[in-house]
């Protein structure tokens, strides 16, 4: 398939080279084009110096950017410039609402957007296993389904247009509750003063297991928190979760405090931790 693929950051740049490595025509664009260039250098891929460079009839273009305001601006700039029946998958973290508008404007051209976030951080990335939770019309989903799959290890279609993103939103505020008590479990740890690598041998096979336990327990009993999602992004998108709840009547008492905590880490300087950082602004 001839692809498009905007945003050559950490999570971008590995799900790119998936594409590539399973035989598909992949032409990259990147707001930094010496990203772009060397992306392409190194994984064989072509690299253009504009969005509508990028998609000149590409059958699917691909979106791993920052936020709503970069996604209208891709999209926009490449709708003209796609093949007839194009499908647009976006990777990008952003509201519900953008989603919407976004198929809606593609639908215009006849072409079709998929709002698909993904969860498993630059691991998963690297490693082909992200978990993509996708909102949108499912016969243009399942046109691409098999190409995604080069990057991720499962697709959900959640529903119509946003749903993908809300589906984030439900991702992220579990994520912040676990982190959190992660955070306080291993600060207690050390407050009581038990060797923590101890601590973890005792506890992570049974009901405290998760995910974050595993991967970050170690490391913020440490103090390091220098690997994956960034604080900076993890506000981002506790932002549009709260917005989101506003408008839903949600109840989310503990994403709200946590959001508060991750504005003490930023204020510590600690904007491009980890969200395991948490830990950092209580007392060892």
């Amino acid at each position: 398939m001839k692809i498009a693929f905007a945003g050559l950051g950490v999570m971008g740049g590995p799900m790119a080279r998936h594409l590539v490595a399973a035989g598909h025509v992949v032409t990259a664009y990147n707001r930094t084009p010496a990203k772009a260039e060397a992306w392409a250098d190194a994984h064989g891929g072509a690299w253009a110096g504009t969005v509508a460079e990028a998609s000149e009839g590409a059958q699917l273009l691909v979106l791993c950017v920052g936020n709503d305001d970069d996604v209208r601006q891709v999209v926009t700039q490449a709708l003209s410039h796609l093949a007839d029946g194009a499908v647009i998958v976006d990777h990008t973290t952003t509201s519900a609402r953008v989603a919407r508008e976004m198929a809606a404007l593609a639908g215009e051209t006849g072409r079709s957007f998929i709002d698909a976030p993904v969860s498993g951080g630059q691991a998963g990335a690297e490693n082909g296993q992200l978990s993509v939770m996708a909102g949108g019309d499912p016969e243009a989903l399942a046109r691409v389904e098999a190409v995604v799959m080069a990057y991720s290890k499962a697709i959900k279609l959640m529903g119509p247009s946003g749903a993908g993103q809300l589906t984030k939103m439900v991702n992220q505020i579990a994520i912040a509750g676990v982190v959190q008590g992660l955070a306080e479990a291993v600060h207690f740890a050390h407050a009581a003063g038990l060797d923590t690598d101890a601590v973890y041998d005792a506890v992570s096979k049974g009901a405290a297991q998760s995910w974050q336990m595993d991967n970050r327990w170690k490391t913020a009993a440490r103090g390091e928190f220098e690997f994956g999602f960034a604080v900076d992004w993890m506000r981002k998108d506790l932002g549009l979760v709260l917005d989101e709840a506003r408008a839903n009547g949600a109840r989310l008492d503990m994403t709200a405090l946590v959001d508060g905590y991750y504005a003490e880490v930023q204020a510590m300087g600690g904007q491009r931790w980890d969200t395991s950082s948490l830990k950092a602004r209580l007392t060892p």
